[in-house]
């Protein structure tokens, strides 16, 4: 039986009939993961932990800049002047949210490496991601694993989410065999996006969560698409593809391996991370000593920041860097095995 006080807290999301009492004691006794806490990622979290999800864990590579306040709720002008991490920002608001709580935010790139034991222990798997890569590596996770996850996108003015339950509905590789090329896929940097897009599909993602941890009979099994501007709302049926890799138990994002990888970053202006899989953990002090003989150097235990030439590096402790002010992939790395691995990272 819940306490005085937390019957309280959730008095009115307990009156409904769908959750009631028992349907809290599931939440307070469950776990989500948040892999994304930009725009979608911060909305699913701000609504998992003020409804008593016991223990969420966000995951979130990026750190906050100015352009991210229109539409990521978590975070304010405060967290940019002090230089964080969001998974970091996103920890020290939600737990003054709600203490009752556990929240974890983990600052990591999320990839074959880890992404497994990121999910480790988890009820359900959300995403609040912009990149079509990582969540075709949740979908290989969640059959895997067992674990229900729910998807979410949001580009413009429109967005769109679906459930998926491993076994029992479509999946993402059932609706996309293949990956979308890059090249021709809009961002929130070439396209745009209106904050009440992402407000009104994290809601959703938020709800179907919740479902699943009290009633997972009661979720929407249709692909949900909504145009916030136009204010309309579709919801398409879906059938699972006899000859999806995945649902039959090939997990090839999973098992794609690589030793270096260069992303472009939707949410910065002109900015590739590198990451090389070999690299260990970062001594980021001593990283700071040695980068100071030749130049100003700023950061903290979250993240380093260094300025070559016309471009800024920043780096992390789990041996990854966002370099700032190029686009070209080749003259990323080339910076990064230069200032960052010949730290003795690798």
């Amino acid at each position: 039986m819940m306490d005085r006080h937390l019957r309280n807290r959730y008095s009115r999301q307990t009156m409904l009939p769908s959750i009631g009492e028992e349907g809290q004691q599931k939440l307070i006794a469950s776990g989500a993961v948040v892999i994304g806490c930009g725009a979608l990622g911060s909305h699913i979290a701000t609504l998992l932990v003020r409804a008593g999800v016991g223990k969420v864990r966000i995951v979130d590579r990026d750190f906050i800049e100015e352009h991210n306040l229109q539409r990521q709720v978590l975070f304010d002008e405060e967290d940019i002047k002090a230089g964080l991490p969001k998974a970091i920002a996103a920890e020290a608001h939600l737990r003054k949210a709600n203490s009752s709580v556990e929240v974890e935010g983990i600052v990591a790139d999320v990839n074959y490496t880890n992404i497994e034991k990121l999910c480790s222990g988890a009820d359900v798997i959300l995403d609040g991601l912009d990149n079509a890569g990582t969540r075709f590596l949740i979908n290989d996770v969640s059959l895997k694993h067992k674990i229900p996850w729910v998807y979410g996108g949001a580009i413009a003015t429109t967005g769109m989410t679906m459930t998926i339950v491993p076994g029992r509905t479509p999946c993402l590789r059932c609706i996309s065999p293949t990956l979308p090329d890059p090249a021709i896929t809009p961002t929130c940097e070439t396209a745009g996006i209106l904050g009440t897009v992402p407000a009104v599909i994290g809601a959703l993602q938020a709800t179907e969560a919740m479902k699943l941890l009290i009633n997972p009979a009661e979720i929407n099994r249709d692909l949900v698409i909504i145009d916030a501007w136009k204010g309309t709302f579709d919801r398409l049926h879906l059938e699972r593809r006899p000859d999806c890799p995945a649902c039959r138990g090939k997990y090839e994002f999973l098992a794609e391996k690589f030793h270096v990888r260069t992303t472009s970053l939707c949410g910065q202006s002109r900015s590739i991370q590198v990451v090389d899989t070999r690299a260990g953990k970062i001594d980021l002090k001593a990283l700071a000593a040695r980068l100071r003989k030749s130049g100003e150097v700023s950061g903290n235990s979250y993240m380093l920041g260094f300025g070559i030439d016309d471009k800024e590096i920043l780096v992390f402790p789990d041996g990854r860097a966002i370099v700032k002010g190029t686009l070209d992939e080749a003259e990323a790395c080339d910076l990064y095995y230069r200032y960052v691995a010949s730290s003795g990272g690798k």
